[in-house]
């Protein structure tokens, strides 16, 4: 083993020790490790988390509108202000909402997530309505809602602090915070897919306040597009920081980007080895947010099974053909993972299925 391999094999042991590395070290681990000791050490590090458990839950997604102020080059669910349904824009309201709950009865979903565009009519006021009306028609549900660029856009529309906006939408029914916003937290990047949008230090500001207020949230990482492996690591190791003063995360997603139908889409998508590098160096480098999810609408079923081998504990959930953001670049048409199949697969891949809530607390039925 020469020096090289030695300071390798140092830094995974730092690693799985909890300790923190530094932005080199960190560097010479993504470009340069090999990929089975990588993926062998994010392994080793799940299961001193989590044994062979891989969670799931049950959860509903809903989406108001894809009608958005911003203009994200790598987002296929974006529709331009002004747009009609013949140009593929919705909006849709809380009656649509408690009517889609209406279609699952009580017991069948422990979540409801809601994400979507940035519309320009829509403001803390309308997230109040919303979140009351689930709360009063459907109090049992966790409801994870709103990204921190939505959340940004609710503060600056009222003319409130963070904190202040946040407090009202705790009041009003919301429990927890989605990861999505925070793309590549470097500025250079940021700039070239998502000019406009909320600055990293904006989200982060976001997530800190709402871990003060308990909170919690997720995190995720769009990658593999026009971003380096000197974003990706910076931008763990930002998530990092954040959590070793908070503990508010409670779980990170990397989030690969599909290149149907936007504005980026004459890059290729990248290679399953390159993701399974980016799952396990995320679980390494985040030795100290508890769960990794592979989102498998992102992934499809049989890459996302693979991936629970490189650090990841976590499905994500049913989801009931509910969401199209990653249906709309690519993805597959209408996802749809009923419990009893992913049950099945999980156990086929080698592990243990529990189901969860939205706090990772196990559900018995």
């Amino acid at each position: 083993m020469d020096s090289r391999e030695k300071g390798l094999e140092k830094t995974l042991e730092r690693l799985l020790r909890g300790e923190t590395p530094g932005f080199d070290e960190a560097m010479r681990l993504a470009t340069e490790a090999d990929a089975g000791s990588l993926e062998a050490a994010a392994d080793e590090l799940r299961r001193s988390l989590h044994g062979d458990v891989v969670y799931y839950n049950r959860n509903l997604h809903f989406e108001p509108t894809n009608v958005c102020v911003y203009a994200c080059r790598f987002c296929a669910f974006r529709r331009p202000v002004g747009a009609g349904e013949g140009d593929g824009a919705w909006t849709k309201g809380t009656d649509d909402l408690l009517r889609e709950l209406e279609r699952r009865p009580v017991g069948s979903i422990t979540e409801l997530h809601v994400t979507g565009g940035v519309h320009p009519d829509r403001g803390l006021e309308w997230a109040e309505e919303l979140l009351r009306a689930v709360r009063a028609a459907r109090p049992e549900i966790h409801v994870k809602a709103f990204t921190a660029v939505e959340i940004d856009y609710f503060a600056r529309r009222a003319g409130l602090s963070v904190e202040e906006t946040l407090l009202r939408l705790k009041e009003a029914g919301l429990d927890s915070l989605p990861g999505g916003g925070a793309e590549i937290f470097a500025p250079e990047v940021r700039k070239r897919i998502a000019g406009g949008k909320a600055p990293a230090q904006r989200w982060l500001e976001v997530h800190e306040a709402a871990h003060r207020l308990s909170i919690p949230t997720n995190a995720t990482m769009l990658y593999g597009h026009v971003e380096g492996w000197e974003h990706r690591v910076d931008h763990l190791l930002r998530i990092r920081e954040l959590q070793s003063r908070t503990g508010g995360f409670r779980a990170f997603v990397p989030l690969r980007y599909r290149n149907g139908n936007n504005g980026l889409s004459a890059l290729p998508e990248i290679p399953p080895e390159e993701e399974r590098r980016v799952f396990a160096l995320s679980r390494l480098l985040l030795g100290n947010v508890p769960h990794l999810k592979v989102y498998w609408v992102m992934s499809g079923v049989d890459r996302a099974l693979r991936l629970l081998r490189c650090g990841g504990d976590d499905l994500d959930g049913t989801i009931d053909d509910s969401t199209r953001i990653y249906s709309m670049a690519g993805g597959d048409e209408h996802p749809r993972f009923g419990e009893k199949e992913m049950r099945a697969a999980i156990e086929a891949a080698g592990f243990v299925p529990v189901e969860r809530d939205s706090l990772y607390r196990p559900v018995a039925r």
